[in-house]
């Protein structure tokens, strides 16, 4: 593009203490334009936009804003320039409501008073703009997380940002809620606005974005025009491998395979009703379904982390009623949140701290064993290929990538037999994915017995060995290895008679 860029980054390099995690990147995002910056997870991304928005200075090299060398100090500064993000993780006060948020540090008044009847009106328009049935007077602790996000795009609609950065913003929308957000990136992209988009969702940057740049280890490895770059080449890109074999193969379940679980008319209060299926030894059953059809709240009542009841509920021929995840943990059942940060890891703590707690008993009594800690992590990060520039890094500090191959790492030190996965790989890049699906194939492959809760329909496919689709918190059918595909599985989410287009009856 012509002109000065409305920001820039020149040569820009990134030290934390004796670790450089950017070299010399440049990076340059013109008005009017949406440019896609992508890379697997530690690639260095959210570094980068870290510096553009001014909450961290690079370390050498230049921020350029509209052809002016700049420095930004703080995340103020960077708003008054005109640059505004929108995290990966929710930036919003939870006991808070909506219209407090989206003007919170920026309040209306009508002299010494506040002006709550305006702020009302202008958090209406804004949450229309986004399509967002929720009433600026609700607590946002009471939002669902796709809710939350499109608060979150509303707050930074009513900044008027000249910039503006978009981390990871369709992780957690449904694909409607996407082409929502895609309509108003493309409104402020004609309306001459600066939009730095993050995804790993391939398909949505060739769909939304001008400009690809990729980074790899803390380099820009490709910049240039979306046209010139197609989804196979931005992976390649990315890992600096081949990952078309994205999926492992699958060896195919035997007829007489054992069922190791078997689960009969499961309730969860508010969620779910009736929920019956089996699970069999070296299975990966893929569960399917809308975005609120109850899918992670019936495992959740499974594995003990909410009530729930049943007719019968065995697990390797016992009976499996499970009052709290401590009792399904011992009795070989262990569930993975889909929430890595809130309640899957203590963000602020070590590697070591995260990697042990759920198993301290194996660690000592009085006294925790710290050398044998040490011994399971050195352990668990070669397994898992857990990549962090030093042992001692808070997590909180690590790629999301990284965290979720922590998590893992944590639930698989129980050593389970039958392991609930939800949404696996949230969030990471196709790299760290392609590790993961290889890691759940390997597990099933030698006995165990996997449950994976996936929004994602190709990871569905393309790792189960069945899938049972939910919907409105009933099972609303099952698909063997020769049943499934994208239309079969959408048609039961929606209460579609496969064949017939008709809704079925209710009996």
């Amino acid at each position: 593009m012509t002109g000065s860029p409305a920001i820039a980054l020149n040569n820009v390099s990134k030290s934390f203490g004796p670790v450089e995690v950017l070299h010399g990147v440049d990076l340059a995002l013109h008005a009017g334009q949406v440019h896609a910056l992508i890379g697997e997870n530690g690639a260095g991304k959210s570094t980068t936009m870290k510096i553009l928005a001014g909450y961290q200075p690079p370390t050498t090299g230049q921020l350029i804003v509209d052809g002016t060398p700049t420095a930004f100090h703080s995340l103020h500064d960077g708003e008054l320039a005109g640059v505004v993000m929108i995290h990966q993780e929710f930036n919003l006060a939870e006991q808070l409501t909506v219209e407090q948020n989206v003007f919170l540090g920026r309040e209306l008044k009508r002299g010494v008073l506040l002006d709550k009847a305006e702020m009302r009106r202008r958090t209406r328009d804004y949450l229309a703009r986004v399509q967002c049935d929720v009433s600026p007077d609700t607590m946002v602790s009471k939002l669902s997380n796709s809710d939350k996000q499109m608060v979150e795009i509303a707050k930074a609609l009513s900044r008027d940002a000249n910039v503006l950065i978009m981390d990871e913003p369709t992780a957690v929308l449904t694909s409607r809620e996407t082409e929502v957000l895609f309509t108003q990136v493309r409104i402020l992209r004609d309306a001459g606005t600066a939009v730095l988009f993050t995804s790993h969702k391939l398909d949505e940057v060739a769909a939304i974005s001008d400009h690809v740049t990729v980074m790899r280890d803390g380099n820009v490895v490709h910049s240039g025009p979306t046209r010139d770059i197609n989804e196979d080449s931005m992976a390649t890109a990315m890992v600096g491998r081949d990952v078309s074999d994205l999926y492992p193969v699958k060896p195919g379940l035997p007829v007489d395979a054992p069922i190791v679980m078997q689960v009969k008319g499961l309730s969860v209060p508010g969620f779910a009703t009736d929920v019956s299926f089996n699970l069999r030894q070296g299975e990966i059953l893929g569960i399917g379904g809308l975005i609120g059809a109850g899918r992670t709240e019936v495992m959740e009542g499974l594995a003990g982390l909410r009530p729930a009841t049943s007719d019968t509920v065995t697990l390797f021929d016992k009976p499996a009623q499970f009052r709290s995840p401590g009792g399904a943990q011992r009795a070989g059942l262990c569930y993975l949140t889909e929430d890595r940060k809130l309640r899957g890891l203590l963000l602020e703590r070590g590697m070591r701290e995260n990697l042990t707690l759920q198993n301290l008993h194996k660690f000592g009594r009085l006294l925790i064993d710290k050398a044998a800690e040490e011994k399971a992590l050195t352990k668990a990060i070669s397994e898992f290929d857990i990549r962090t520039g030093t042992r001692e890094i808070a997590v909180g500090n690590m790629s999301g990538g990284n965290q979720q191959k922590l998590l893992l790492a944590k639930v698989m030190l129980s050593e389970p037999r039958v392991l609930i996965v939800d949404e696996p790989t949230r969030g990471i890049d196709i790299g760290t994915k392609q590790q993961i699906y290889a890691f759940l194939r390997k597990l099933a492959d030698a006995g165990h017995s996997i449950i994976m809760i996936t929004s994602e329909m190709p990871e569905l496919i393309g790792l189960s060995d069945r899938v049972v689709v939910m919907r409105l918190g009933q099972i609303g059918g099952t698909l063997g290895p020769d049943e499934m595909s994208e239309d079969a599985i959408v048609r039961l989410s929606m209460g579609l008679n496969r064949k017939t287009n008709s809704i079925p009856e209710m009996a």
